[in-house]
């Protein structure tokens, strides 16, 4: 069964994604930038992320919000103005918003991750902000895991003609 999973990932990725958002880091951590890309897959979407300039190895919260742009107050460590987690269910619990998605695992500044979420669609996604959290998700902390402040965010937007293989 895995290799067929694989081979229907590797064949959904030869496309273009339908949303991308480009990550920026906030106020203190300027160099932190990276991409996600994702991509219709089965009832549900594929998400691709690979982000740079991440502090720590550690783990870290990593949720779409409801909406962006993505605008780094001055002086204010975070993004203001994305709103809580998105969910497309009114009064969802957190962690079973629409926008919970696992936490991004960085080694010496790098993440990557290719993780698969039945609760949106691409298209769904356009305009809300992809963010990175100070502190891994716990999964339980209402209303949105007691992951601290915005490390990182970007914003998606319809991608054009972007391939990554």
């Amino acid at each position: 069964m895995i290799d067929q999973t694989v081979q229907l990932m590797y064949q959904t990725m030869l496309n273009s994604p339908v949303a991308c958002a480009h990550i920026i880091g906030n106020s203190e951590i300027h160099h932190l930038t990276g991409d996600v890309y994702v991509y219709p897959f089965l009832d549900g979407s594929l998400i691709v992320a690979d982000v740079e300039g991440i502090p720590f190895s550690g783990f870290y919260g990593f949720h779409i919000h409801q909406h962006g742009p993505c605008t780094p107050g001055n002086g204010y460590v975070g993004f203001h103005d994305v709103g809580g987690h998105y969910s497309a269910v009114p009064e969802q619990p957190h962690p079973f918003h629409s926008g919970d998605l696992p936490v991004l695992m960085a080694y010496y500044g790098h993440a990557f991750m290719v993780v698969y979420s039945d609760r949106f669609k691409p298209e769904e996604i356009f305009g809300r902000a992809m963010i990175i959290h100070e502190w891994p998700d716990d999964y339980r902390s209402q209303p949105a895991g007691n992951s601290g402040q915005h490390i990182g965010c970007g914003t998606f937007y319809p991608c054009c003609n972007v391939n990554l293989l």
